[in-house]
């Protein structure tokens, strides 16, 4: 099977999201691709290197908790923290990967404030040409 994109920040929706990931990789023997988009400030000078070092450290951390999750269920696990918005990043990696589905957590937004906000999960059901499964956070 082809592998399963993650779009991973933390969020208690992105927490669940990984559950639910590392479910589908597992079962489904494909590989878990975790992404964290991050678009940077800019790109010219000493300042813009600094940001972009910043940022690929802050998004390593970021995905340290889930890199060891997926690791700890046994399924193979692919880090990519791509300089982009959340949303493109996560479809060119599905692309790149040929993945069968992007997962995505939910923040609970109304689907009208999504809209309005742009949350990455709507801007997903827009772009994406492939399947995108939203998991909401947990409200237990």
């Amino acid at each position: 099977m082809a592998g399963i994109v993650l779009g991973y920040d933390r969020s208690p929706g992105a927490q669940r999201a990984l559950t639910i990931a590392i479910e589908l990789a597992d079962r489904y023997g494909g590989p878990l691709v975790l992404v964290h988009g991050i678009a940077p400030p800019g790109s010219v000078g000493e300042e813009a290197g600094q940001a972009r070092a910043a940022l690929d450290e802050l998004g390593e951390r970021v995905v340290a908790p889930a890199v060891a999750a997926a690791r700890e269920a046994g399924v193979d696990v692919l880090v990519e923290v791509v300089d982009d918005k959340p949303a493109p990043a996560l479809v060119a990696a599905t692309d790149e990967h040929d993945a069968a589905v992007i997962v995505v957590g939910t923040w609970n937004d109304s689907p009208l404030r999504g809209a309005l906000l742009g949350s990455v999960a709507h801007k997903l059901l827009q772009i994406s040409t492939r399947p995108v499964l939203c998991v909401p956070p947990d409200t237990a």
